[in-house]
């Protein structure tokens, strides 16, 4: 195993990281009992040496964060990693490459494991023993230490082989760009008013119904922003949907609905049912997404067709090139502006797509 350091005091090594250009990063995190996921490690890998950086001790990290934001950052499925770094700092690195994109464009499977590149790329097991530790207790077990560093050792030398297959076989720069789509901080604002969407039951609620559910859904927002708990632990999606639905104008109505737990009844019911009776005001415009008719059915089958057809001679996944949602949102919506038609795509299989259009 690679020799590693636990660090306390995270600027203490900025000079130590200043030669390096090149990073490999995944944090762990808690996010089960709170709203916003709470920074637990962060494993930092130059070639020679794992830091593993404690952000709960206490100490000052922004200029650890300033010098490792202007490395490339190597990191295995970044999304979740950049999501949390960016919630605890503010601030995402320079440049971006993620092992599991390099990895699908190169036709391994999609969505690989970090264990499973790591198995195929140098024959090595990687244990899964810790995916469910607690992170956040003090001191960390020398066990999940040496977890921590074995999700980190591995990605430099990740990097060099799929670059060096990357270059060869012309697509170092479509890994570039897929991996700088996960640097856009429009993918983790905290924005209430899109929070009816994460409700499913929601999406064919008309009228002062889909009103009271968006109000509802953003008031849960705020409160579990508010006391950093999460969605479910403030009411739970079906009791939502059942307000919304229902449209208790009095405490008794209140009471009635399945699932409410009698606390929050007690604790909040005046502002529940304020939020339904303002939705009478609304203005009732939302109407659900209409199905796709026959001549969408058909183009959507006829993009899709030119895509797996762009796939097949590529050697990677139909899904890597243009998922079908996406063809499916563009037909619907009409807008080209989807990656569908950017970068790569454009040039291997968006012209052909918007001709289609």
């Amino acid at each position: 195993m690679t020799a590693f350091t636990f660090v306390s005091k995270p600027d203490s090594i900025t000079s130590e990281l200043h030669d390096y250009p090149l990073l490999g990063v995944d944090t762990e995190f808690m996010r089960e009992k709170t709203f916003f996921a709470q920074l637990c490690l962060v494993q930092v890998a130059a070639r020679d040496r794992v830091y593993c950086i404690d952000p709960l001790a206490g100490n000052p990290m922004q200029e650890f964060w300033d010098e490792t934001f202007r490395k490339t950052w190597v990191v295995h499925s970044a999304r979740q990693d950049i999501e949390v770094i960016f919630q605890s700092s503010g601030a995402m690195p320079a440049k971006l490459f993620d092992t599991q994109i390099a990895a699908a464009l190169l036709g391994m499977q999609p969505q690989i494991g970090y264990a499973g590149l790591v198995k195929q790329l140098f024959d090595v097991d990687i244990p899964k023993s810790h995916t469910r530790a607690d992170w956040s207790r003090r001191p960390l077990a020398d066990a999940l230490l040496h977890y921590a560093v074995e999700d980190v050792e591995y990605l430099l030398p990740a990097y060099d082989r799929l670059g060096e297959r990357l270059e060869k076989a012309g697509r170092m720069s479509w890994a570039e760009q897929d991996s700088a789509l996960l640097l856009d901080e429009s993918l983790y604002a905290f924005d209430q008013s899109q929070a009816v969407q994460r409700l499913k039951g929601a999406r064919n609620f008309r009228g002062r119904r889909r009103s009271a559910a968006e109000r509802l859904a953003v008031w849960r927002e705020a409160e579990a922003a508010r006391k950093n708990r999460p969605r479910q632990w403030i009411l739970r999606d079906s009791a939502l949907l059942d307000i919304a639905y229902n449209l208790p104008d009095t405490l008794a109505d209140l009471r009635r609905i399945d699932g409410l737990p009698p606390k929050l009844v007690n604790r909040a019911s005046e502002e529940l049912l304020a939020i339904v009776a303002r939705s009478a005001d609304d203005n009732h415009e939302y109407q659900p997404p209409p199905a796709p008719n026959e001549k969408q059915k058909k183009l959507l089958k006829s993009m899709q067709s030119a895509v797996s057809g762009c796939a097949g001679e590529l050697g990677i996944s139909p899904e890597l090139v243009a998922p079908r949602k996406e063809l499916s949102a563009v037909i619907q919506s009409g807008r080209t502006d989807s990656r569908v038609f950017l970068g790569w795509r454009r040039d291997l299989i968006g012209e052909q797509l918007l001709r289609l259009l």
